[in-house]
C-alpha cells in the first residue's frame, strides 16, 4: 500500500496547496506533512488521512477542511478523473480504493519480483555491523543465546533486505577467570580425557569440566579443606600464567577452546547462524589495554592506591568504572575497547549494533562514553540492541546442573515432539525424510516463538505452545506455504499461465483484504528494520496466513465456476506464496513444501 499512500499524499497536498492559495496564505504543505493511516473497518475506505495539522493554518475545525478536500477530489477538477471514492469521515479524508485497478497492480509488482521482493531500498548505502552471540568458551551454547542469536541473524537478514550492506560478527569470549576455571577442573579432574574418549560434543565436554569447578570449589567450603590456595585462587594462578605466557598453560587453553569453539559452531550450522567474521578476545583485550594506557596519559583515567585503573563518569551520571584490575589483568570493559577499535578498522561502519542482554545496558552506556571520551567520532554509531530475558515455564528439560537449558537438548527435543507428531497423522510418507521435516518444524517452532515478542521484553518459552499447528506459531506459518504449494502442484494449477491471468477480477472482500496486506510489505520491512524488531514481521506474517486461511475457506480455487477466475486466483496464491517465502526467511524460518 506504499505506492497508494503515496500517490495519495502527493494530490492532497497538492489540493491543500492549491485551498491555501485561493484564501491568500502564503504557506506551502509538504507531501511529508501528510499522515496517512488505515481506517479501523473497511466501509470507511482503504485510506485515511488527518486534518489535524492544518487547522492552525487554515483557521478552520478539521472536519471542514476535510469535507472541502474531499469535495475537489471527488469532483476531480483539480488532479484529474479517478476511479477511487474520495470522502470525508469527520476530521479524516478517507480513500476508498478502485479494487480492479489496485489489485492488478499490487500482484503484478509482486509477481514480477518473486524471488526479490523483499528488497528495499531504506538503508541503500548504509554500511552495518552487527555483533551477536558472544558465546564463552567454557560452556555450550544455552537457550539464552538461541534468542541472542536469531534475533541477531534476523535482524541482519532484515536489514541485509532493505539494502544495507551487512557484516555479522562475533566476539568468541576465549580468555578471562571463567575460562581458567574449566581448564582448573580438566587438569585436576579430568586429565587426558577427552570429547573422543567420552564420546560428548566437544562443547558439552568442556562445559561439564567447568560444572566440575563449581562442584570442587563448594566440596571445598563445605569440608573447610586445608590446602594453600582455595580452587578460585587456583583458577586465577592460571589467568596470570596465561596473560604471562606460560607454554604449558597457553597448549591446554588452546585445546579446549577448539574443542568448544568447534562445538559451538555445529550448533549454530544447525539453527542457520552464520558471521562474517569472528573476533576472538584473546587478541582484542591487548588494544584494549593500549587505549586504557592511553586514556592515563591524558587523564581521562585514573590509577587508584592499589594499581588498580579506573574511569570517573559521573558527570554524566554513570558512577565509576574499573577498567584494570590491581594485578593488571583486563576486564570485559577493556576487551570491547579494543575489539571496536579493531573493528572499525577492518570494516568503518556507519553503525555497529550490538545484540546483547539487557541486563548490560549499563556496561554499553558506559563503553560509548568512554569511546567517545577517548576521541573515536564513530562512538556515536555504536547502538545496543538490548533483549529480555528467556526461561522455560518448568524444568523438565533443563541439564544436570539445573540451571542452564542447552540449546541442543532442546531442539532435539523439540525435533522429537514433531517427529511424533508427524508419526501420529500418518504423514512419514508425503514429507520425504521424517526426520528432516521434523527439525525444519522445531527450528520454526523455536525461531518463531522468540522472535514474536518485542527483543526488550523478558519471555517464557513453552515448548509444546511453539509446537502447535494452530494459531500464532511457526508451524501454523510453516503449514500455510505448504497448502500453497499443495494447490499450486496440483494437475489443473499446471493448465493456467499465472501470467495471462486478469487480476483485476479479484474484488471480492477475502481476496481484496489478503492483496492489502500484501501490499503493506515493504512498509512492514522497513518499519522493522527501522526500529530493529522482528516482531513486526512475525505479526505481519501470522495477518497474512490467517487471511489466506479465509481466503481459501471462502473463495474456491481450483474449482471456481470460471476459469478466469480459477488463473486470477492461482496468480493471488503465487504472489502469497512469495511474500510468505520471502519474509519466513527474514525471520529464520525454514520453509517446507510439504507437511
Amino acid at each position: 500500500m506504499l505506492k497508494e499512500k503515496t500517490i495519495w499524499k502527493t494530490k492532497i497536498a497538492q489540493t491543500l496547496n492549491e485551498m491555501l492559495r485561493t484564501a491568500n496564505i502564503d504557506v506551502e504543505i509538504s507531501t511529508d506533512k501528510i499522515a496517512a493511516e488505515i481506517p479501523p473497518n473497511a466501509e470507511m475506505g482503504d485510506l485515511g488521512f488527518p486534518m489535524f495539522p492544518f487547522a492552525k493554518m487554515f483557521k478552520k475545525a478539521p472536519p471542514a477542511i476535510a469535507a472541502s478536500v474531499a469535495e475537489i477530489l471527488s469532483q476531480g477538477t483539480l488532479h484529474g478523473e479517478s476511479s477511487c471514492l474520495v470522502f470525508a469521515v469527520g476530521p479524516y479524508v478517507n480513500i476508498k480504493l478502485d479494487r480492479s485497478e489496485t489489485s492488478k497492480q499490487i500482484l503484478e509488482d509482486v509477481l514480477a519480483e518473486s524471488e526479490s521482493c523483499c528488497v528495499s531500498k531504506f538503508l541503500k548505502g548504509k554500511r552495518i555491523m552487527v555483533e551477536f552471540s558472544s558465546p564463552n568458551t567454557n560452556k555450550p551454547l544455552h537457550l539464552g543465546h538461541l534468542r541472542n542469536d536469531v534475533l541477531g541473524e534476523s535482524i541482519s537478514r532484515i536489514l541485509a533486505a532493505c539494502g544495507a550492506d551487512v557484516q555479522k560478527v562475533c566476539i568468541i569470549n576465549d580468555r578471562g577467570i571463567h575460562i581458567c576455571k574449566s581448564m582448573l577442573a580438566y587438569i585436576e579432574k579430568f586429565s587426558g580425557k577427552t570429547p573422543q574418549s567420552e564420546n560428548k560434543k566437544s562443547d558439552r565436554f568442556v562445559g561439564d569440566c567447568y560444572v566440575e569447578f563449581d562442584k570442587m570449589s563448594k566440596q571445598e567450603e563445605a569440608e573447610n579443606a586445608s590446602v594453600e590456595k582455595n580452587a578460585k585462587e587456583r583458577a586465577q594462578d592460571l589467568l596470570l600464567k596465561w596473560e604471562a605466557g606460560d607454554a604449558d598453560v597457553t597448549a591446554l587453553w588452546k585445546t579446549m577452546n577448539d574443542w568448544t569453539v568447534n562445538g559451538i559452531k555445529e550448533t549454530y550450522k544447525r539453527t542457520g547462524v552464520s558471521f562474517d567474521k569472528f573476533y576472538f578476545e584473546s587478541k582484542t583485550y591487548l588494544r584494549g589495554k593500549e587505549e586504557v594506557q592511553k586514556g592515563l596519559e591524558k587523564n581521562i583515567f585514573y590509577k587508584e592506591t592499589d594499581g588498580s585503573v579506573w574511569a570517573d563518569l559521573s558527570a554524566d551520571n554513570l558512577d565509576k568504572k574499573a577498567l584494570l584490575r590491581k594485578d593488571g589483568t583486563s576486564l570485559y570493559i577493556t576487551q570491547d575497547f579494543g575489539t571496536a577499535i579493531l573493528r572499525h578498522d577492518d570494516w568503518p561502519f556507519d553503525r555497529l549494533v550490538y545484540v546483547v542482554g539487557n541486563e548490560q545496558r549499563y556496561h554499553f552506556s558506559v563503553l560509548f562514553k568512554l569511546l567517545e571520551r577517548l576521541g573515536f567520532v564513530w562512538a556515536k554509531d555504536l547502538y545496543h540492541l538490548a533483549y529480555g530475558m528467556v526461561n522455560l515455564p518448568n524444568g523438565r528439560m533443563k541439564s544436570r546442573e539445573g540451571t542452564v537449558v542447552d540449546a541442543d537438548d532442546l531442539i532435539d527435543e523439540l525435533r522429537d515432539m514433531a517427529l511424533e507428531e508427524i508419526k501420529q497423522k500418518e504423514r512419514e510418507e508425503e514429507v520425504g525424510n521424517a526426520a528432516c521435516a521434523a527439525e525444519k518444524i522445531a527450528l520454526g517452532a523455536l525461531h518463531y516463538y522468540l522472535l514474536q515478542i518485542t527483543p526488550d521484553k523478558d519471555m517464557l518459552f513453552n515448548p509444546e505452545e511453539s509446537l502447535s499447528f494452530n494459531g500464532n506459531t511457526g508451524p501454523y506459518l510453516q503449514y500455510m506455504g505448504a497448502r500453497i504449494c499443495s494447490i499450486l502442484r496440483q494437475e489443473k494449477a499446471k493448465q493456467f499461465d499465472y501470467k495471462s491471468a486478469d487480476l483485476a477480477l479479484l474484488t471480492s472482500d477475502a481476496e481484496w483484504e489478503l492483496i492489502k496486506t500484501i501490499s503493506t510489505w515493504q512498509e512492514v520491512l522497513n518499519d522493522a528494520a527501522d526500529k530493529m524488531n522482528p516482531s513486526i514481521i512475525t505479526a505481519w506474517l501470522y495477518d497474512l496466513s490467517k487471511k489466506f486461511s479465509t481466503f481459501y475457506h471462502i473463495c474456491p480455487i481450483l474449482n471456481a465456476d470460471d476459469g478466469g477466475i480459477t488463473c486470477a486466483r492461482l496468480a493471488l496464491c503465487k504472489a502469497v506464496l512469495a511474500a510468505l517465502k520471502n519474509a519466513l526467511h527474514l525471520v529464520c524460518i525454514p520453509f517446507l513444501e510439504v507437511m
